[in-house]
């Protein structure tokens, strides 16, 4: 399993993450790969689009893109754990982790061993809901089978401030989640990512032809063929 924590500070959204995954090692030989955010991804993305038209290898930051996207690929599941900033919503370390794997995306070059994963999103902070939903739409559209989400609303900025009794509260349900979680089987694909699939064949065929690069990424893995679910 491989965790993106979204802040390098090991304060709220750490302690959350932490009592997930140790109650998921509880129900079996979990391994775990950390990336700690910015310092795994230190470079911001320029938009270049370079991963977008020709092979992600060639992404001017592909030193730190490559052992994350290897991470990815070797994992059976994934967490992404960032706090809610007010600005926006997830953190800019994540959001910058996404920009930079833009190309799994299913109108460049979905990779099919995504399709069969699970994935599950940690969120703090008050707008917690909020800074979930646009990374769960972009899992989504990477074809991960099951995108799974819990916001710890606190309103207090140290989880020891809470109360005796939220904190409880608090863990319960994230260990009742990673039960849930730990257990989940894989189920039909969401329907979103169906429609962007045949969306994306589309798009592929009529608009970008032949001899681009995710056009002939699509061919040589047999995605015109037959559906990667």
């Amino acid at each position: 399993m491989v965790v993106f924590h979204g802040s390098p500070r090991k304060g709220n959204t750490y302690k959350a993450t932490t009592i997930f995954t140790n109650e998921l090692k509880k129900y079996g030989d979990v391994n775990i790969t950390e990336f700690f955010l910015p310092k795994a991804v230190p470079e911001f993305c320029t938009g270049c689009q370079i991963c977008l038209s020709s092979p992600n290898e060639n992404c001017p930051h592909s030193e730190y893109v490559k052992p994350v996207l290897a991470a990815i690929m070797e994992s059976e599941a994934l967490v992404f754990a960032t706090p809610h900033y007010g600005a926006c919503s997830m953190s800019g370390a994540m959001k910058n982790l996404l920009d930079h794997l833009d190309f799994l995306t299913m109108n460049v070059a979905p990779r099919k061993e995504v399709f069969r994963k699970k994935a599950f999103i940690i969120t703090t902070g008050s707008g917690s809901a909020a800074a979930s939903k646009p990374i769960k739409k972009y899992l989504v559209n990477w074809g991960i089978n099951r995108v799974n989400t819990l916001g710890i609303r606190m309103f207090t900025n140290k989880w020891d401030s809470m109360t005796a009794k939220k904190q409880m509260r608090q863990e319960r349900r994230l260990r009742k989640a990673a039960s849930r979680f730990y257990s989940a089987k894989k189920k039909a694909p969401y329907l979103s990512a169906v429609f962007m699939y045949y969306m994306s064949k589309f798009i592929i065929n009529k608009y970008y032809g032949e001899g681009s690069y995710p056009s002939e990424y699509w061919k040589e893995q047999g995605l015109f063929k037959k559906r990667p679910f």
